[in-house]
């Protein structure tokens, strides 16, 4: 279950309180993979950093009893002077993982840093970060992926392991998506939540979300 209870989000201006949403009500059905679907600047980053716990709104809560991941793909949480290496690890531990050793060979097989993987990452590329991020994420077994165009990292051939390893975890996990592409939302989404006007809206059809997105 994830629940939005009065969430009220807004940033101050010199016009006063500009409100993405207020006193927003909303529950995420359960047993689907949905699409966060809304035109430029209707708050889909802004509640997607909200239910990631990178962001707070200024009222109310989401209640949830689900593990969620960070944005995927995104290096929420990596330690530029770390080592890919002591973050790996230093993330296993603050997300419970068992087996650190083997959590450690996982990350360092998927993200394919080679010796690198020892060296602090503030030498590393953004596309360098973003694989380490993305390994350190999948290799967690969360009840929800949140993912922020995550299959756009690195090179061709990460980008299809990585979107391979995304619909092996969607099979099992919720998945909450955001993205421009369609066909990639089709690919992992069943059915969309639209948010216009600061309202939420339900779809169990996608591609009827889809058309009404269209319109806006």
């Amino acid at each position: 279950m994830i629940k939005l209870t009065n969430l009220t989000k807004y940033y101050p201006s010199d016009l006063g309180n500009q409100y993405i949403f207020q006193d927003l009500n909303f529950t995420f059905p359960e047993g689907h993979n949905v699409a966060l679907l809304g035109s430029n600047g209707a708050g889909k980053s802004t509640l997607f950093r909200i239910l990631a716990g990178s962001e707070y709104p200024n009222k109310g809560k989401v209640v949830t009893d689900k593990a969620l991941s960070w944005p995927v793909a995104l290096a929420t949480g990596i330690h530029p002077k770390m080592t890919g290496r002591e973050n790996t690890r230093f993330i296993g531990r603050v997300n419970g993982v068992a087996d650190l050793d083997e959590y450690e060979q996982k990350v360092k097989d998927f993200a394919g840093l080679g010796i690198k993987f020892d060296l602090p990452v503030m030498g590393y590329s953004s596309g360098m970060r973003a694989r380490l991020a993305f390994g350190c994420c999948v290799a967690i077994d969360f009840d929800v992926y949140l993912i922020d165009e995550a299959t756009s990292v690195g090179d061709q051939s990460f980008r299809k392991k990585a979107k391979q390893a995304l619909l092996e975890k969607a099979k099992t996990a919720q998945v909450i998506m955001v993205s421009h592409e369609l066909d990639e939302i089709r690919e992992f989404c069943d059915s969309a939540v639209l948010l216009h006007d600061g309202e939420l809206e339900f779809f169990p059809d996608l591609e009827q979300a889809i058309t009404k997105y269209k319109t806006l």
